[in-house]
């Protein structure tokens, strides 16, 4: 599968059909409230379904996508797409029972012969037995890494080693375009899994970069400005 990073959480996934997940939208909130985030508008983008995890507005900015996708938004269940099923896993974007950030939406679904999870703003100190089985198998795993308002650094590694991916991108960390979350040096070096260093935010990406005893981080570029 191609995949683009556009920063924070927001990944579009390529392999005949395509999967935009947690695209974000207007950041003068963020100035605002003295916040940097510099990433480059989303523009221009289509695809076949869209994702969005959770209603925060750097996750959430469905409209900006072209076309008429199927939008699965912020909700529970066993859901049927266009890509086919997608397991909605319920979880919390913080450690005190979603009473500080809300609810969080975990993705699961098959897509280029690989099965992906991409975590959302997981803020959990560590996955509840019925969730982690509830997602099952993991070959591509996205997770959060940059502390904060989410996992990050030793506690991010825990889930990824609890969930055995073969492939780990971490998303939602500082940048230069973000100066509120931490860098993932922290998770890297907790994890101690072999990287992969892409040099632009675009990789082709599948279960046969790692194994489940030794995974590959697959490390994108951030987007250019």
């Amino acid at each position: 599968m191609r995949l683009r990073w556009f920063g924070q959480s927001a990944f579009l996934l390529a392999a005949g059909p395509s999967v935009l997940i947690d695209p974000f939208g207007d950041a003068s909130l963020f100035a605002s409230r003295g916040l940097q985030f510099d990433y480059p508008p989303i523009d221009g983008v289509h695809a076949d379904v869209v994702m969005v995890t959770h209603e925060h507005a750097d996750h959430n900015a469905v409209d900006i996508v072209a076309g008429t996708p199927v939008v699965l938004r912020s909700t529970a269940g066993r859901l049927e797409s266009p890509i086919g099923e997608v397991i909605a896993v319920a979880s919390e974007h913080d450690d005190v029972a979603g009473t500080a950030r809300g609810r969080n939406t975990i993705f699961c679904f098959t897509f280029d012969g690989a099965r992906v999870c991409h975590l959302g703003d997981f803020g959990q100190p560590a996955l509840r037995p019925e969730q982690r089985q509830a997602i099952g198998a993991v070959d591509v795993l996205f997770v959060p890494v940059g502390g904060g308002p989410t996992i990050g650094g030793a506690a991010a590694a825990a889930l990824v080693r609890s969930l055995e991916p073969r492939v780990v991108v971490p998303m939602h960390y500082r940048t230069a375009a973000v100066n509120f979350l931490e860098p993932p040096d922290a998770f890297l070096e907790a994890l101690g899994a072999r990287i992969e260093r892409f040099e632009t935010s675009e990789a082709e990406v599948d279960g046969s970069l790692g194994t489940r005893d030794a995974p590959t981080v697959a490390l994108l570029a951030p987007p250019a400005p």
